[in-house]
């Protein structure tokens, strides 16, 4: 197959992806569902608690934090998804990443929110993420894949999920630290 071909055939796949995945939200995920409203309420509930809880002395630190580990959570869902491993049933539009609720809301402001009080309270970050790792891998993901708003697919399961919850928060960690220390650098 020529490049073009190639080109030409993947546009076309992708705009009947597009309509299939569009087609499915209306029937199953749109403003009439329960799942829809689960989904919205993941996105704003922790929003809304960021809002009353963040260190506002520190917001610039605290929110690098937070969007670091929503950047990678995000890259790795859209790579998950892509594969079939991961997959978020229910949505809040067609448009946006299937797991936006989780990537942009939940998990980021669940991570800042530890690393805001392990760093307050001299409290060990790692011990702390490992605790709301588990919390959201076997706990909430379980409940998500239980209620039908997750699949694994592919031998994916709540320990790898627990996993990468671990080392994108740790990276992060790391992240922001290394930038803390530049922005700290004498001139």
């Amino acid at each position: 197959m020529k490049y073009k071909e190639y080109w030409d055939q993947i546009y076309e796949k992708n705009e009947e992806l597009n309509s299939i995945i569009s087609s499915y939200w209306s029937n199953y995920s749109d403003m009439g569902t329960w799942q829809f409203w689960v989904v919205v309420s993941l996105l704003i509930f922790p929003l809304f608690l960021l809002y009353f809880t963040v260190d506002r002395k520190r917001m610039f630190e605290l929110f690098f934090f937070g969007y670091t580990v929503h950047m990678l959570w995000t890259y790795v869902d859209i790579i998950l998804e892509r594969y079939g491993y991961f997959v978020h049933t229910y949505f809040l539009t067609p448009v946006l990443p299937m797991a936006l609720n989780m990537t942009a809301s939940a998990l980021p402001v669940g991570f800042l929110l530890i690393y805001q009080y392990c760093t307050n309270n001299k409290k060990n970050f790692y011990l702390y993420t490992i605790i709301l790792s588990v919390v959201f891998a076997f706990g909430f993901a379980s409940l998500e894949a239980h209620f039908g708003l997750l699949k694994f697919n592919k031998g994916m399961n709540q320990f790898y999920v627990f996993l990468i919850d671990i080392v994108i928060a740790f990276i992060s960690f790391w992240f922001t630290k290394f930038i803390r220390r530049i922005v700290n650098m004498p001139k």
